[in-house]
Parts: structure tokens; C-alpha cells; sequence
């Protein structure tokens, strides 16, 4: 069993912490749009901004975005991820509520797989069938 904040990390070298907007948008693909509003709805912690008030990302708020983007390819909707990330936010006391979300999330997960897998397994029917079909000597009449 891993602890929250085991994952692999971030690529990018301890000491370069201060990122820009756009190079986080660069670094996750997500538009500067995105992270304003994952901002705004209280999806990304409160971000550090320079003198001038130009937002500054750390390393830490990058590998957070990276689980948002896991979270997200799980079809958590956002109201359930900004749930999530209030509990991260409220301490160590949330751990129960954060799993059942996380297990609630998983139960979801297993179920679309299975779907999928069903779903594959017609397709490889299907893709049989007409291989078959193609590889069969022609009839004649």
C-alpha cells in the first residue's frame, strides 16, 4: 500500500520551482484558461504569485495537476475532484471520506472496464467474422 504523495513525481529537477502559467500549460498540455478556472472553482491549491502578480507554480502544484488529469480520465466529475481537493486541503483527519471517494471512483473505473472489455471482445468477434469471410474460397453458383 503507498501513502498520498508516493507517487512517481514530477520529471522536472528539485531547485527549478517556479513556473510560469505558460510553461505549466506547456508541461500538462492544459490551456492557461484551465488552470485559471481550476483555480477559480478550488481544484488547485492557493498558487504563489511574484511581486509583479504573475501566478507561479511549484513543483508540488504540477504533480497535483497530474493527479487531477488521472482523476479526470477516470470520469470523476469535477464537483467530486474540487470534493477531493477540500478534503486534502482540510488535513489528515479526511482520509476516511477521501478514500470512500477514491473506492467510489474505483467501483466506476472496473465497471467501464468490463464494459469495455465487452465491448472489445464483440469488436474481436466481429473483426473475425469478416476475416473468416474474406479468406474463404468464393462459391460459385
Amino acid at each position: 500500500m503507498s501513502c498520498e504523495g508516493d507517487e512517481q513525481g514530477h520529471p522536472r529537477p528539485l531547485g527549478q520551482d517556479r513556473y510560469t502559467i505558460s510553461e505549466v500549460a506547456e508541461f500538462t498540455g492544459l490551456s492557461a484558461h484551465t488552470l485559471r478556472w481550476y483555480e477559480r472553482i478550488g481544484l488547485m491549491p492557493h498558487v504563489d504569485r511574484s511581486h509583479t502578480g504573475q501566478r507561479r507554480f511549484t513543483n508540488r502544484d504540477l504533480d497535483w495537476l497530474a493527479l487531477v488529469g488521472k482523476l479526470r480520465l477516470t470520469g470523476m466529475p469535477v464537483a467530486d475532484m474540487v470534493r477531493y481537493a477540500e478534503l486534502v486541503r482540510a488535513g489528515d483527519h479526511t482520509y476516511p471520506q477521501r478514500q470512500a471517494l477514491l473506492e467510489a471512483t474505483r467501483t466506476d473505473v472496473l465497471q467501464r472496464i468490463a464494459e469495455l472489455q465487452d465491448t472489445l471482445s464483440v469488436l474481436d468477434h466481429k473483426i473475425s467474422t469478416y476475416a473468416g469471410a474474406r479468406c474463404a474460397p468464393e462459391r460459385t453458383a
